[in-house]
């Protein structure tokens, strides 16, 4: 068996399934695993995709899993490394993308002699970067919704100073104007930095066309860092060199059955606009209350009683929605009375039974938006790898798992991140797979 060409560590699950993604649409075939396996990879892929639950944690935790995540993908003999992170760069002034770069360079490069990029670009989503500055949109990150995030605001939109306070290497910027030349003034802005003494270059990107111009100046570079988005360019340098070969048809899965729900426990601005979209059309919605849960005033199993009900109707009804999201005064509310970890703990952990109490009525087309959530829900259904299917929006693609709770089933699952999709994304979620199935 043939060993994979690129190895991914992935901060959280569903940057996994977008990294994932989009290398699959690439023509790579791509294989996600659920934390770091504890044997060798036993399946043929272009690449592996590492989903790490490491954004939030302790940066010296992030690390040791990073760390852990990399000497497996090492054995696995992978040419190229990249590590991915979220497109809105999502991290704390401690880290942990600061952290994770410099144990990875470290690691890979000995020496002391390592030099990575930086590019949460992911353009398809709206996610740009212009003279190191991250846009959401038309707005600057720290105008975007994203100062208001939970876990990770971020409220500076220079990603030079960003992760300058996160490393100890030098930080620099490759500028729209050398991207815009091609490969060569990369690599030549590249070799330039490097002799400055820059350990960690910001690239801008504003477009798939730059993102392509990109991948070919990363060949044969140990270490990437980056969103999704920069994995649409590496691909080629393998065609190139004709270590990769066409997979013929990399998303298809088996045809789905059972019920369908959606899991909500982003409080993004997306995905406040996409459950507020749900409930205007009249589709069956529970939300939960963090503070009633921790006093014990509403409890899970009312809940699943709400869904067993739902559930037996939905041919009438269509799939339904529980949700933890919430507007950012209502967040900083929760925040307030429970303090930030226990509520998002509490959150994680109610989101993780009901999908138990879910797959056990019978639930088997689950879409789960958040990326904390969804890295709860994976864990409590045992889920070990993931096939990746076909695109829903830019970024989120449904996936078929086997569980343990469902032995005999295949359970397809989508794993949103909090900020992405369309409005309408939930309903869509369903009418895809369908189509899907159709063909």
């Amino acid at each position: 068996m043939s060993r994979p060409l690129l190895g991914c560590i992935a901060d959280d699950f569903t940057g996994a399934t977008d990294l994932a993604n989009n290398l699959v649409r690439a023509g790579m075939r791509a294989v996600q695993t659920i934390g770091v396996p504890g044997q060798a990879l036993d399946i043929a892929a272009d690449a592996v995709v590492v989903a790490l639950k490491s954004r939030t944690l302790p940066p010296q935790e992030a690390v040791a899993q990073s760390l852990g995540a990399l000497r497996w993908l090492q054995a696995q003999g992978v040419r190229q490394v990249y590590f991915k992170y979220c497109s809105t760069f999502d991290s704390t002034e401690r880290g942990n993308i600061g952290p994770v770069a410099d144990a990875l360079l470290d690691a890979l490069h000995p020496d002391g002699d390592g030099f990575t990029i930086a590019c949460p670009a992911l353009p398809e989503n709206g996610r740009t970067v212009f003279r190191g500055h991250l846009f959401a949109g038309d707005a600057l990150l720290s105008e975007s919704g994203m100062q208001h995030h939970p876990l990770t605001p971020m409220t500076d939109p220079n990603l030079v100073r960003v992760l300058q306070r996160q490393t100890r290497r030098k930080v620099g910027l490759v500028p729209y104007d050398v991207v815009a030349r091609g490969p060569d003034a990369i690599r030549a802005r590249f070799a330039a930095l490097r002799a400055e003494g820059v350990g960690i270059a910001i690239v801008d990107a504003i477009s798939n066309e730059d993102l392509l111009r990109l991948g070919p100046a990363l060949a044969g570079l140990p270490l990437v860092t980056a969103g999704s988005g920069v994995a649409i360019g590496l691909p080629q340098n393998w065609r190139d060199d004709g270590s990769l070969r066409p997979s013929g048809k990399a998303d298809r899965l088996p045809q789905p059955v059972g019920l369908q729900a959606v899991l909500s426990g982003s409080c993004s601005a997306a995905t406040n606009a996409q459950v507020r979209h749900f409930r205007a059309a009249g589709r069956p919605c529970f939300a939960l209350d963090p503070l009633a849960l921790a006093s014990g005033a509403q409890g899970l199993d009312e809940a699943l009683a709400w869904a067993q009900r739902q559930l037996a109707r939905q041919d009438e009804l269509g799939p339904l929605l529980i949700h933890a999201t919430a507007e950012p005064d209502a967040v900083r509310a929760v925040q307030a009375e429970l303090g930030v970890e226990r509520a998002g703990a509490l959150v994680e952990q109610a989101m993780a039974a009901l999908a138990h109490g879910l797959i056990a009525r019978g639930v088997r087309q689950l879409v789960v938006a958040g990326g904390e959530t969804s890295g709860a829900v994976v864990q409590a259904l045992g889920i070990a790898q993931m096939a990746i299917g076909p695109q829903i929006d830019p970024g989120v693609p449904w996936t078929a798992v086997r569980s343990p709770l469902c032995p005999q089933d295949t359970l397809h699952l989508a794993l949103k991140s909090g900020n992405f999709g369309t409005t309408d994304f939930f309903d869509k979620a369903f009418a895809r797979l369908l189509e899907e199935a159709a063909r």
